[in-house]
C-alpha cells in the first residue's frame, strides 16, 4: 500500500499533508510513503528529513499519482477551487483520496471527482465523537485560525493589547469581542487573554457560556433565544432572518465598544450569517479591527471582501483572509498529519483499504466510490436521489 503526498498547488499554500515524524507509524502498518520532491519545504520539512524517516522522494507529480494507492492532500479539488482541477487527469480508478474537499460546495465538483473512479474521503465530515477526536482535522485548523486571528488583529490595531502601568501613565487594555465560541472562537479567547486583552464572547448556543468563562472570558448574554441552536455534530444551526435581525440590534452596542471583533460564526454548507452590518462598523472607533473567520462563506461582516484586507471610510480595518491556518504551515502540517495518520490507520488493515460502512467514521467521511457520490449527507444537501443501501463492509 503506497501513500502519496503531492505538493500543494493552491496559490500561496505552504502546508504539506504529512510530516516526517508520522512516517514510521505508517510504515509499521504496512504503508510506504512517497513524497513529491519539495512538497514539505515551505512548511519547514526538507526532503532529507522525509528520507531519513523512510519515505521515498518522487521527482514528478504524474509519477507520484501513478504509483500511489492513496493520495493524501491538504486541499483536494473542491477545497482547491483555483487550480485543483489540474489533478483530475492524474487520478486513476480504484485510487483513494483523503483531504479537505469542501463536499457541500459544489455538486458538479463532487461528481467530477466521482467520475475519476476514486474512493474519496472528506476530512471535514469527520464526526465529532470521542473515537474520532484524534482524526478531527477541522478542529485542528480551527485552533490555528483562532490563534492567528488574534495575532493578526494585534499587529494591525494601533494600540497595545495589555494594560500597562508606566511612568507616562496607565494604558488601558484592548477590548476584544469574539462572535462564535466554537473551536476557533475559544482559541481566540485564550490567545487574547494571554496577550493581556479583555476578552468577551457571544454565541447563540447557551452551552458555550461555561466554556467561555472557563477561559477567563466574559460571556455576552442577549435577550434573545435561538431555537434548536446546534446540530448533532455540535455546530450552530441556521436561524430565520427575524432572529438575526434581533441579534444584530442587540449586538450593536457591544461591537461599538470593542477595539477588535473576531467573527467565527460558520454554518456548514451554508452562507455565513451577517452579524456585523455596515452601520455597526460605522459606530466603531477609527483604527478598530475586524477579523472575519467566516469570510470564505461570504463573511459575518457585511463589509468583508473575501481573501482581502480593506479599510472603510471610518478607518476600521476588515480582514477577510481565510487561509489563516496556512500562514502557520509548520504546526498546521504537523497537526493535520497526525489527524490523517490516525484516519489512515483506521481505514487500512492488512495493507488493504477496508470500507466498513457500519462504522460511523468511515461512512460519514466517504464521499465518492465506484463512480458515484455516495455520501448520504452530501446527496441530501444537493437534492440528489438517495442511493440504494450499500454493502455493510468490504475492501478495495
Amino acid at each position: 500500500m503506497i501513500v502519496g503526498v503531492p505538493r500543494e498547488i493552491y496559490p500561496k499554500e505552504r502546508r504539506v499533508a504529512l510530516v516526517p515524524a508520522v512516517i514510521p507509524n505508517l510504515k509499521k502498518a504496512g504503508m510506504d510513503v512517497y513524497i513529491e520532491a519539495g512538497a514539505g519545504l515551505q512548511a519547514g520539512y526538507p526532503d532529507k528529513d522525509y528520507e531519513e524517516k523512510g519515505a521515498k522522494i518522487v521527482s514528478g507529480r504524474a509519477e507520484l499519482f501513478r504509483a500511489a494507492d492513496i493520495i493524501v492532500q491538504f486541499l483536494v479539488y473542491g477545497a482547491n477551487d483555483k487550480t485543483g482541477n489540474a489533478d483530475l487527469s492524474l487520478f486513476h480508478k480504484g485510487q483513494a483520496l483523503v483531504g479537505f474537499m469542501r463536499p457541500l460546495g459544489s455538486a458538479k465538483t463532487m461528481e467530477e471527482i466521482a467520475a475519476c473512479g476514486v474512493t474519496s474521503f472528506a476530512v471535514e465530515l469527520m464526526p465529532r465523537t470521542t473515537r474520532a477526536q484524534s482524526m478531527d482535522a477541522l478542529s485542528s485548523m480551527a485552533t490555528i485560525c483562532g490563534y492567528k486571528a488574534v495575532l493578526v488583529a494585534a499587529g494591525t490595531l494601533p494600540r497595545m493589547f495589555p494594560m500597562l502601568t508606566t511612568a507616562a501613565g496607565t494604558i488601558a487594555p484592548a477590548r476584544v469581542l469574539i462572535i462564535g465560541a466554537g473551536v476557533a472562537g475559544l482559541q481566540a479567547i485564550a490567545t487574547a487573554r494571554r496577550l493581556g486583552a479583555v476578552a468577551s464572547a457571544y454565541d447563540m448556543r447557551p452551552a458555550s457560556k461555561e466554556q467561555v468563562q472557563s477561559l477567563g472570558g466574559r460571556f455576552v448574554e442577549l435577550a434573545i433565544e435561538a431555537k434548536d441552536a446546534q446540530d448533532a455534530r455540535g455546530y450552530g444551526k441556521a436561524q430565520d432572518e427575524s432572529f438575526y435581525a434581533k441579534q444584530r440590534e442587540l449586538l450593536g452596542n457591544v461591537i461599538a465598544e470593542s477595539d477588535v471583533v473576531i467573527t467565527a460564526a460558520v454554518i456548514p454548507g451554508k452562507k455565513s450569517p451577517v452579524l456585523v452590518t455596515r452601520e455597526m462598523v460605522a459606530r466603531m472607533a477609527p483604527g478598530s479591527v475586524i477579523v472575519d473567520l467566516a469570510a470564505e462563506r461570504g463573511g459575518n461582516c457585511e463589509l468583508t471582501v473575501p481573501d482581502e484586507i480593506t479599510v472603510n471610510e471610518g478607518g476600521v480595518t476588515i480582514i477577510g483572509e481565510y487561509n489563516l491556518a496556512g500562514t502557520v504551515p509548520y504546526h498546521a502540517s504537523q497537526m493535520f498529519a497526525r489527524n490523517v495518520t490516525a484516519f489512515l490507520l483506521h481505514l487500512v488493515k492488512d495493507s488493504k483499504l477496508q470500507l466498513n460502512l457500519q462504522d460511523e467514521i468511515t461512512r460519514e467521511t466517504l464521499v465518492t466510490r465506484d463512480g458515484e457520490v455516495v455520501n448520504a449527507r452530501v446527496r441530501e444537501f444537493f437534492g440528489l436521489p438517495a442511493l440504494q443501501t450499500a454493502p455493510a463492509s468490504g475492501g478495495d
